[in-house]
């Protein structure tokens, strides 16, 4: 070890880091020789811990400057006011850690798990020879995430009380009950983020991006949202319409009669751009050609209906259950679905008259976080579509158009992941 010029920190090389990991490791897997890896106050500037597991290590007051984490399972680790300025922790899991007081100033944490963490203020203060108590600050010394990437991570429950996020990107971050009391936001991204049941009071959100994001259930007592872009927001109606509710039950109970009687009874339902969170008994309906192209579908129950053909195009189904549902043949050009439920799905191609196919569309939709396990996509169009983080284990993809798809940090079947590496 040599101590590190700029810090007075021992400055660790790329073999000290792995061998105090294996010793880690060893520990982790109950096996002897093992020893907890501390790296408190020690300067890890640059090194590789990609992959990992440092589950409970101690990082405390650490420098770790643009060292590489990504994919590393950090569960529980102490990062008590640590420098990870741009540092690389992309889709790590760091649930329920300790970065009090850390700086992320330009760090990547794009699908990182932070579930739980704990990102509120935080100091350190060591005696110096006199006995007096001395602050040590990398920068600011409070928790601060200026500029820092956080798209798609999952911050729920995280707390972010007086957090400086100036700048920060938490687009299609899942942000529920996330406590962010006087938290600086200013000018941050937080398009399509899922801010359910979080605390915002007192949080400046001056000149931020929040169109499209989803603040059900959140508090905003004294926030400040000057110059904010809120367009497309999504809040939970305090009392829903019962008319508007009936008309739409009276619409699909028509569109159903329709299906079921091949047209000989009831007549098809036109839902564009209506909100249909309050409808009951979605599950298990026959709804074949159903129009709602830019419908509201939030967390709506799905589960086992049938959409053939429907045309749901721009649809918001984010949260929405639809395992086991029957989508073939359907539009979901442009849909948002994020975290929805697509187990077991039929979204392979619909015979026509004629003998053609249709093939279901889910060119340029949003499916981050998906769960389309044991789905049916065969034919499916996915051109442009963003799957990232999505978990696609035992989907059929046979045939699938996958054009500019973002397949990153998805879960794929080994047969499928080789076919587009070697298309790449």
């Amino acid at each position: 070890m040599t101590q590190a010029r700029h810090t007075g920190f021992a400055k660790l090389t790329q073999k000290d880091v792995s061998a105090a990991i294996a010793r880690h490791e060893m520990l982790q897997s109950g096996r002897m020789g093992g020893a907890r890896a501390v790296f408190a106050f020690c300067d890890l500037t640059g090194l590789d811990l990609a992959g990992r597991n440092l589950a409970d290590a101690d990082f405390t007051g650490a420098v770790l400057e643009e060292a590489n984490f990504a994919g590393a399972k950090l569960d529980m680790a102490s990062f008590f006011g640590a420098d990870m300025r741009r540092s690389n922790l992309e889709g790590a899991s760091m649930r329920r850690v300790d970065m009090r007081g850390a700086s992320l100033r330009g760090a990547n944490l794009i699908g990182t798990d932070l579930y739980e963490a704990d990102l509120r203020e935080g100091t350190i203060a060591e005696k110096d020879k006199y006995g007096n108590l001395r602050v040590l600050q990398h920068d600011i010394g409070a928790s601060e995430m200026p500029a820092a990437m956080m798209n798609s991570a999952n911050l729920s429950g995280a707390k972010m009380t007086g957090a400086m996020a100036v700048q920060a990107d938490f687009t299609d971050a899942i942000m529920k009950g996330c406590r962010l009391t006087r938290a600086n936001l200013r000018q941050a991204r937080l398009t399509g983020a899922n801010l359910e049941n979080a605390d915002l009071s007192g949080c400046n959100l001056t000149g931020a991006d929040m169109a499209g994001c989803i603040l059900i259930g959140a508090t905003m007592d004294f926030a400040t949202t000057h110059g904010a872009d809120m367009t497309k927001i999504l809040t939970q109606q305090v009392m829903p319409d019962i008319a508007q509710t009936l008309i739409i039950d009276n619409l699909l109970t028509e569109h159903t009669k329709w299906a079921e009687s091949d047209g000989r009874e009831g007549k098809p339902a036109d839902l564009t751009g209506m909100d249909l969170r309050h409808v009951t008994s979605l599950s298990q309906r026959r709804l074949t050609a159903l129009i709602a192209p830019d419908a509201l579908l939030y967390g709506v129950n799905l589960e086992g209906a049938s959409l053939q053909g429907s045309n749901l195009g721009g649809a918001d189904l984010r949260s929405a259950k639809l395992g086991g549902a029957d989508l073939r043949g359907c539009n979901l050009s442009g849909a948002l679905l994020n975290h929805t439920d697509l187990r077991d799905t039929k979204l392979g191609p619909l015979m026509i008259a004629g003998g053609r196919l249709l093939p279901s569309r889910l060119d340029n939709a949003q499916a981050r976080y998906a769960d389309l396990r044991g789905a049916d996509l065969r034919r499916a169009r996915l051109s442009g579509s963003d799957l990232s983080y999505s978990n696609m284990t035992d989907a059929d993809m046979r045939d699938t158009e996958t054009l500019g798809t973002d397949f990153s940090g998805a879960k794929l079947s080994t047969r499928f992941a080789e076919a587009l590496q070697a298309s790449a």
